[in-house]
């Protein structure tokens, strides 16, 4: 299994994702790791129904969608994980669904500590969980878009 993109985008499945990132990455299922969207039967359906045809969506907990993207008969996938917070990416990368990139598109908490740019807000379990990521390896970086550069997001708090 390929992981094309891991992402941190608290709106999961949208605009940017279906016209920028799928492209850009040739992205050929949508794995949405999510224990409360999980049990959001009508939020799921329009997400899907959102989907071009041909892309594989899946939207699970957080424990099944590292178990699908682990399966062996998902070997040829290209695969793009997202997570609507830091938190959902490490319980999944704890739970062995590892990827060595963490690109964080969009979060926004009204109780957040750290503006990074106009679309990453990060409040203090935020900031443990991707700090917890980066200490078992993983690079972790803002971008919006695939035509945005690419930013380190312990730069631009160290920075504030």
């Amino acid at each position: 299994m390929s992981i094309v993109l891991a992402r941190v985008d608290n709106r999961l499945i949208h605009g940017q994702v279906l016209e920028a990132w799928i492209p850009t990455t040739k992205a050929d299922c949508i794995v949405v790791a999510n224990n409360d969207l999980a049990d959001a039967d009508m939020r799921k359906r329009l997400m899907v129904a959102a989907v071009p045809r041909g892309i594989q969506v899946i939207i699970e907990s957080v424990e099944n969608s590292a178990r699908f993207v682990l399966a062996p008969d998902n070997s040829t996938r290209r695969v793009m994980v997202l997570f609507a917070s830091p938190d959902d990416a490490l319980q999944a990368y704890v739970m062995g669904l590892h990827f060595s990139q963490l690109n964080l598109g969009n979060l926004h908490r009204p109780e957040g500590v750290h503006q990074l740019g106009c679309t990453v807000t990060l409040d203090h379990a935020d900031i443990n969980s991707l700090t917890e990521l980066e200490n078992r390896g993983v690079e972790i970086n803002l971008q919006c878009v695939p035509s945005d550069r690419q930013r380190e997001w312990r730069s631009m708090i160290n920075n504030k």
